[in-house]
């Protein structure tokens, strides 16, 4: 019998191999995920069985090993006990190959722990902070006999004290804070036996649920999981003899899909977002095989056998009107699949709507390379759908960066399956990602501009680019934060930053938008600068993949450079650090005559990871903007958008 990913654990745990192979923990709990025809609950119980081996690790031996491992600290709070939340918690981490370093506050000192700015968990710099709250968070406030109006008076305070958490959190918290809704319990609606009474108290609860839930709204970084529909398909929310003897605010379950859903907003925060869906065709998109059964064979429509398979097309139809990039990789000929896609009557997706449509008889990895390339992406953003357990192995044997979504023998399970991990969540859903899939067609017709263009120079002329950088408008810094977490390679320090500590005092964002002969590419770059005394410092500059390549990027520095020196600023100092993805753009500062700042941390001995370059220009030769540009360039203010 072929042994499972816990029994593997267990072997490296008990023979202390574990820290020292750690790189191989991610495929080996990928085997657990990719267990297509187990239910969510069991999936869960067999990665909370993993993470309690793993928790056992000292991150410090896993460093000593592999001093480059993405470490991330959580700090866990809350009203009762969280035990049972470490072991899901540790292995959702270790799943997407973050090694957790976990601090946990003391039993029902949740309020201290997140508004004492000199709390242990304050202290910490947590990058995640959980606070775990259950129906005894209001409940155990209660006289009795309660009524429904002391109820309402108790979730009131609660929500109260929430707020006052979340704010401070703003003031002095780091990363994002996670709270969760409160399920309801019946053991407390049917102490009420009046049904009107009891009808008022469940309206009272999801009151209440519904404004703290509209508290991430005005604290950016602030996360509310909503629990009721983890709840409704996990169930039951609370085990009794968990919650009575050892003080547990939920079944092991709920709390297994409590941490998968915290580790998604990790994921989004910091800037590990998909972009693209690549779905199969056969048996995925609809039932059938096309080459065996042809166009009248296959069934997507409202059908008993076709249901399952309309309803992955429109949930994937909903994800790319929010910017989710849909494609196909499918072992087909293309003629035919051309025509299912541009005539079969019950198709809820055709083929305007997929950015890159790959039928034929490649192997798959190639395929997706194909694709990520077309996109001028990496394949570490793409997410593979196949119902073929095969295709699967493949993919996370060559593409092991690539997401897997296993569908399998149940096509009623794969919507379910589809949207399990969040692949695509992220913090804001801005104007620019709904505009997405028509911004890459626009990019394909430059594709094919410059395959017939004589020499890249001339492509550039005849693409007549246009440059605008000023200030953000106020809609515009979500999206600005946006581009901090999903740009890698020309991200000049790897930094994250989040929309509400874009702009203040002495801080100077400037937002960078283009567009060309085929269209606006909205706002694609940002340079984050400030004032000092002794100049403008650039803290980062990124900009978007899809606009690298064109000089976009040395024509909104010659203009910073020309405007400090207008100013009569005395230098512009800059920062990089380098990271797995930016190597590329380690010499654009010196491009444009920067050196480096002497005598200043870094320096030109800085390490290829993990140090750190200053560099100065003392803004006496400005390089000339680049002649195929038209830059527009408002420093000071609101100017209209090009």
């Amino acid at each position: 019998m072929t042994a499972t990913a816990l029994d593997e654990l267990g072997t490296l745990h008990r023979t202390g191999r574990l820290a020292a192979a750690y790189p191989d923990v991610a495929p080996l709990l990928a085997r657990v995920t990719d267990a297509a025809d187990l239910s969510e609950e069991r999936i869960g119980e067999e990665l909370t069985r993993c993470g309690g081996l793993l928790a056992r690790l000292r991150p410090e031996d896993v460093l000593a090993h592999h001093p480059h491992t993405p470490t991330v600290t959580v700090a866990v709070t809350g009203h009762s006990t969280t035990a049972q939340l470490t072991d899901p918690l540790v292995a959702e981490l270790a799943r997407h190959g973050l090694l957790a370093r976990l601090v946990t506050g003391d039993h029902g000192a949740y309020l201290r722990d997140l508004t004492d700015e000199h709390s242990e968990l304050n202290r910490c710099r947590p990058e995640l902070t959980l606070c775990v709250l259950g129906a005894d968070a209001v409940l155990e406030e209660l006289p009795l006999p309660w009524t429904v109006a002391d109820v309402e008076q108790a979730c009131a305070r609660l929500l109260n004290r929430l707020r006052t958490a979340a704010a401070a959190h703003g003031a002095h918290g780091t990363g994002a804070l996670v709270l969760n809704t409160l399920p309801l319990p019946r053991s407390a609606t049917h102490q009420i036996v009046g049904q009107q009474q009891r009808a008022l108290l469940g309206a009272v609860w999801r009151e209440f649920n519904a404004r703290l839930l509209r508290l991430a709204v005005t604290h950016p970084a602030l996360a509310v999981i909503d629990l009721e529909p983890l709840v409704g398909a996990r169930g039951p929310a609370t085990d009794a003899r968990l919650a009575l003897y050892t003080r547990s605010a939920f079944s092991p379950a709920v709390f297994a899909a409590l941490a998968r859903e915290a580790v998604h907003v990790l994921r989004a925060r910091r800037g590990m977002t998909k972009k693209c869906l690549v779905l199969d065709l056969d048996n995925t998109l609809w039932d059938g095989v096309l080459g065996e059964d042809g166009p009248d064979g296959i069934d997507c429509g409202p059908t008993l056998r076709g249901e399952p398979y309309a309803a992955v097309q429109r949930v994937a139809r909903q994800l790319a009107a929010q910017g989710v990039l849909l494609a196909v990789s499918s072992k087909n000929d293309p003629g035919p699949v051309r025509d299912v896609l541009h005539h079969h009557r019950d198709m809820t997706l055709r083929e305007e709507d997929f950015v890159s449509v790959q039928a034929g008889w490649d192997p798959k990895d190639t395929a997706l390379e194909t694709i990520a390339g077309q996109l001028g992406l990496a394949t570490d953003a793409l997410v593979f759908a196949d119902d073929s357990a095969a295709e699967r192995a493949l993919i996370r044997h060559r593409l092991p960066d690539t997401a897997v979504v296993p569908l399998g023998a149940e096509p009623a399970w794969h919507v379910t399956r589809l949207l399990a991990d969040g692949w695509f969540d992220t913090p804001h859903v801005t104007d620019d990602d709904r505009a997405r899939t028509g911004r890459y067609r626009a990019a394909a017709a430059r594709v094919r501009l410059r395959d017939t263009t004589g020499s890249h120079d001339e492509y550039l002329r005849e693409l007549g680019i246009v440059v605008h950088i000023s200030p953000p408008r106020p809609h515009e810094l979500a999206r600005m934060s946006q581009l901090s977490l999903r740009t890698n390679q020309f991200n000049l320090t790897g930094e994250r930053v989040p929309a509400e500590r874009i702009s203040g005092p002495h801080r100077r964002p400037l937002a960078v938008r283009v567009r060309d002969r085929y269209g606006d590419s909205g706002l694609v770059g940002a340079v984050f600068a400030r004032d000092d005394p002794d100049g403008l410092h650039i803290d980062n500059m990124l900009l978007s993949c899809r606009v690298l390549a064109r000089g976009i990027e040395h024509g909104c520095l010659t203009a910073v450079l020309s405007h400090a020196r207008d100013r009569g600023l005395p230098a512009v100092r800059a920062r990089y650090r380098p990271t797995r993805r930016n190597g590329r753009s380690r010499d654009f500062y010196p491009s444009l005559g920067f050196v480096p700042d002497a005598g200043a941390h870094g320096g030109d001995d800085a390490a290829d990871y993990g140090g750190e370059t200053l560099f100065r220009h003392d803004l006496h030769d400005i390089p000339a903007t680049p002649g195929h540009l038209t830059v527009e360039a408002d420093f000071e203010g609101d100017a209209d958008e090009p």
